[in-house]
């Protein structure tokens, strides 16, 4: 091809140029109108960074000088004078979300992740960010996440998909302070404390966690409900019809579905190897016929709590509380193999409101606001004392009503998380919908081993264990 030719073709090139550019740029309007006002804000704050970046990473001492030519400078220097130094600037890709930005950046020698969480302040106050975190991404990149508004004071709500989650035994929590998704596993999980003070969101964390999971025929619910005395006062009265078993705040009626699930948990355990081929559930997970059974303690304090008397019904009630914690123990103690999850909420997980030996064997635990830090210890434990930004107690203002504190899995500190506002018409809308699916977890495994009494009710003071 001759050189008119190539100049010739220039015109088709630069068109061709130009119609990219311009389909680049009707996708970037496209995207940018039919953002909201957070996104949108996001979006220019991620241009920002761009533009900026190479000028404020050579003032945050974030750029390095290579006194080493590149090649092509070494072959153009033909009169012999030294070479200009040149200034390397990390490499970034900045993704917006409608809380500010994700940032990755390619290290350089001598700027890597400490350099960068060194200078996360400035980084901070130049791209106008309530906060910056700085964390490795993979070798050589770090993970730099910028949240222009504070996701904890930033309400959220959460629609259920109504589909079959694909993790099922995975609680989606929400987002921590840097808008990232916190969830936590619950396989092999025998128990989970929620405490805080009322109206701060211990039930609507609970009942998103419902809602999420419930179209799974392989998980069922029994929930007690200390604030109430019948099911149709309460917060559980939208989701009824996804609960095989309810109890109010009659201590007879908690015992007698605290025996039911321990009635169920002796014969799984008597059954498992026959039915299942193997000795934990998790090992294969749940079924429809053998399916996740999560018993919902909701102010737990009420079927715990010591009764001080010495009148007939005094007694009976303590002797009831006292029986409802031994049963709750046995099932946090000896339910996780043959996949039993006990959920206890309350506002004070002390002593006297969850029984220390069924508090202190439940290996995940949150918290929403407190007022005391013995009441903020009992929750999260001794450690929370030498956290004191993230302490429970500190989130007593209105603004963080639905904000919980959990302890960080594999990470040092505490996590806060915003939980999600679930409306009570979704709620009733998830559980119409995934009614059909209910099915008491006694009668499936009766039809499976025939012979087996999962009704019979055994003496007040010992469940004698069922017979394969």
């Amino acid at each position: 091809m001759s050189v008119q030719e190539v100049f010739s073709l220039a015109p088709l090139v630069a068109l061709l140029c130009l119609a990219v550019f311009a389909v680049w740029a009707l996708v970037w309007v496209v995207r940018y109108v039919r953002a909201d006002s957070m996104l949108r804000a996001s979006i220019r704050q991620a241009v920002r960074v761009r533009r900026t970046w190479k000028r404020f990473a050579a003032m945050a001492g974030l750029s390095v000088t290579d006194k080493t030519p590149a090649p092509l400078a070494s072959l153009s220097n033909t009169d012999g004078k030294p070479h200009k130094p040149r200034v390397l600037t990390p490499s970034l890709k900045v993704k917006p979300d409608r809380f500010g930005v994700v940032v990755r950046a390619n290290c350089l020698p001598k700027v890597g992740l400490e350099e960068f969480q060194k200078a996360a302040p400035y980084i901070a106050d130049a791209w106008r960010c309530t906060r910056v975190s700085v964390a490795q991404d993979k070798p050589g990149q770090v993970l730099i996440r910028g949240v222009r508004v504070d996701p904890l004071v930033t309400m959220t709500e959460h629609t259920p998909t109504g589909k079959v989650p694909e993790k099922l035994a995975t609680w989606d929590l929400g987002v921590d302070e840097y808008a990232q998704a916190v969830s936590v596993d619950l396989a092999e999980v025998p128990g989970v404390t929620v405490a805080g003070l009322p109206g701060f969101g211990k039930t609507s964390l609970i009942n998103r966690f419902i809602c999420d999971v419930a179209p799974s025929p392989a998980v069922q619910f029994a929930v007690a409900d200390g604030k109430v005395m019948a099911a149709h006062e309460g917060d559980y009265a939208d989701l009824m019809g996804r609960l095989f078993a309810f109890a109010g705040s009659d201590l007879g009626e908690a015992n007698a579905l605290f025996r039911k699930v321990v009635r169920l948990r002796r014969a799984r355990s008597t059954a498992i190897k026959t039915v299942l081929r193997r000795k934990d559930m998790w090992h294969g997970g749940p079924s429809v016929d053998w399916p996740w059974v999560v018993l919902i303690v909701d102010e737990a304090h009420t079927y715990f709590r010591d009764h001080k008397g010495s009148d007939k019904e005094t007694k009976q009630l303590a002797a009831l509380a006292a029986q409802n914690a031994r049963l709750v123990e046995e099932l946090v103690k000896m339910g996780r193999s043959v996949g039993i999850l006990v959920i206890l909420a309350t506002q004070k997980s002390t002593g006297d409101a969850i029984p220390t030996f069924i508090r202190d064997v439940c290996p995940v635990g949150l918290s929403f606001a407190q007022k005391t830090a013995d009441a903020a210890v009992a929750a999260l434990g001794e450690d929370i004392r030498d956290w004191p930004d993230a302490s429970p107690t500190v989130l007593q203002e209105p603004a963080y009503v639905g904000v919980a504190v959990m302890k960080a899995n594999g990470q040092k500190g505490f996590t806060r998380l915003r939980t999600p506002y679930v409306s009570e018409i979704d709620s009733a809308d998830i559980a119409a919908r995934t009614a059909h699916l209910t099915a008491d977890p006694a009668d499936l495994l009766a039809a499976q081993i025939p012979g087996i009494d999962l009704t019979k009710d055994d003496p007040a003071d010992a469940i004698p264990p069922l017979a394969a």
